[in-house]
C-alpha cells in the first residue's frame, strides 16, 4: 500500500497518511451516498472501516450505488461493497454488518470505539437516533442530508446541522428534534444541497412516487464530500 498512497503522501505528508491508516471509521448506510464515501475513504488510506446496512442490492440501485451491478443484484450491500473495497486494499480490516441500526440494535454498536462515525442513513427515525448517540460518543461525527431530487453539483454545501438551508430532510429532522424536546449534545457538520427538483410523472394519473429520483453524480459527490471531511480532519487541515 505504500506505492498506492504515494500521491496522498505528496499532498498531506507521510505522518498524516499514517494517521489516516490508524483511524477507525463506522459508516451507517452504504447506498447512493455511503457506498461512494466508503470507496473514497479506503482509497485515501482508511484501513479500519465498519459498514452497516441491512439492505440487499436491487436493480434500481445500479444507476447510483458503487457496488450495484448486474452481478451483485440480490447480494447484501455491505458484503458486495466489502468485496470491492478489499480489491483496493486487501490488507484493510473491513467489517460488514448486515443489520438495521435502530432502537433495537443500537446497544450493539459501541460508538466510543470509533474515531469517526458517518451517517448516510435514509430512515428519519434511525437517523435521529444515530445523531443523538454519535453526538454523545467520543467519535467525530459527520452526516449526510438528502441527496435525492438534485442535479447541480455546484449547489452542494457543508454546514453545521442547525444552519443547513433549503433541505427538506434537514428541516424535518430539526422539527422532529424540537417536537421530541431532544437536542443533539454537540454541533456537527452536514453535507447538503439547497436544490430541490421534483419527480417526473411517468403518466398523467400516476400516484406519487414512493422513492425520489436521484443521480450518481450527486450521490457520489455527497459521499466524496463526507469522506473529505474525515480526511481533512485527520490531516489537521479542516478549515471549519
Amino acid at each position: 500500500m505504500e506505492q498506492t498512497l504515494s500521491r496522498m503522501e505528496l499532498l498531506l505528508g507521510v505522518e498524516a497518511v499514517r494517521l489516516i491508516q490508524s483511524r477507525r471509521v463506522a459508516l451507517f448506510g452504504v447506498g447512493g451516498v455511503g457506498s461512494w464515501c466508503a470507496e473514497a475513504l479506503v482509497r485515501s488510506g482508511i484501513c479500519h472501516l465498519t459498514l452497516v446496512d441491512s439492505d440487499v442490492v436491487a436493480p434500481s440501485n445500479i444507476n447510483r450505488q458503487l457496488m450495484a451491478t448486474t452481478l451483485t443484484v440480490g447480494q447484501p450491500k455491505v458484503q458486495a461493497l466489502r468485496d470491492r473495497l478489499l480489491h483496493i486494499n486487501p490488507h484493510a480490516h473491513i467489517e460488514a454488518r448486515q443489520e438495521r441500526f435502530d432502537a433495537d440494535t443500537a446497544a450493539s454498536f459501541d460508538l466510543d470505539t470509533f474515531d469517526y462515525v458517518i451517517d448516510a442513513i435514509d430512515s428519519i427515525d434511525s437517523k435521529m437516533l444515530l445523531i443523538q448517540l454519535a453526538c454523545q460518543s467520543k467519535a467525530m461525527f459527520f452526516s449526510s442530508m438528502g441527496a435525492a431530487l438534485k442535479m447541480d453539483v455546484t449547489q452542494i454545501r457543508v454546514a453545521e446541522f442547525w444552519k443547513v438551508k433549503g433541505c427538506p430532510l434537514g428541516a424535518t429532522l430539526r422539527r422532529r428534534f424540537r417536537q421530541a424536546r431532544v437536542v443533539p449534545t454537540r454541533k456537527f457538520l452536514c453535507v447538503y444541497s439547497e436544490e430541490l427538483l421534483h419527480n417526473y410523472p411517468t403518466a398523467p394519473d400516476s400516484p406519487c412516487a414512493r422513492a425520489n429520483g436521484s443521480a450518481v453524480h450527486i450521490t457520489g459527490s455527497f459521499g466524496f464530500a463526507l469522506a473529505g471531511l474525515v480526511i481533512q480532519h485527520i490531516a489537521g487541515i479542516n478549515s471549519r
